[in-house]
């Protein structure tokens, strides 16, 4: 079975490609989602993070976001003490998954592959892209934040042509249905990768 990572900025449409994946029937794993619920589930996870950041990261046991993304964005060191808490437990926890599947290949849907230099963990790396104007509308519209915020969080991730040069393969995804064509076309080459032995 193959590892595909799934990545590209804040924005570029990461979980609409990891959608069409999954309609294609593939397992996807999306760690922001999986982090969040570790981040309420894992004892362990949790102390750490209360001892890093305070108690108001957490109200009434429920994650605040708000207080923690107001904390790290503007903290490189900060968040990279956070990722340092809660990409190892995700990674051990998607390591598990990937053992109870039995398909020709499996996706992981995560935003620093390439910052945080783990391309070699993945057999292939997709990347997805798209206009930076095009990314910072959406994430305005989406978390109906300030262009400023949305600026604040693209400054913690690498610039695109950049990643190209390290991803195996990308999608530029502006136009939904020009994506859905390459997601198949691409689907239908893992397919010939994952059951080809070189």
């Amino acid at each position: 079975m193959k590892i595909v990572g799934l990545t590209g900025g804040i924005g570029s449409g990461k979980s609409t490609v990891a959608k069409m994946f999954r309609e294609l029937g593939v397992p996807v794993y999306d760690s922001d989602e999986e982090a969040k619920k570790l981040m309420v589930s894992s004892k362990k996870v949790k102390k750490a993070i209360i001892e890093l950041l305070g108690k108001g990261a957490y109200k009434d046991a429920v994650l605040d976001r708000a207080f923690i993304a107001g904390k790290v964005f503007k903290d490189p060191e900060l968040l990279q003490q956070l990722n340092a808490i809660v990409h190892p437990a995700v990674r051990a926890h998607f390591l598990k998954w990937v053992q109870k599947k039995a398909v020709p290949y499996v996706i992981q849907e995560t935003a620093l592959i390439f910052e945080n230099g783990v391309q070699d963990k993945y057999d292939y790396t997709l990347l997805i892209t798209s206009p930076k104007e095009i990314r910072l509308q959406r994430v305005m519209d989406r978390d109906g934040v300030s262009e400023q915020q949305v600026l604040e969080r693209m400054k913690n991730q690498i610039e695109d042509d950049e990643k190209m040069h390290l991803a195996d393969f990308f999608i530029e995804n502006v136009d939904l249905e020009t994506t859905r064509q390459k997601v198949k076309d691409l689907h239908a080459k893992l397919l010939a990768l994952s059951a080809s032995k070189f």
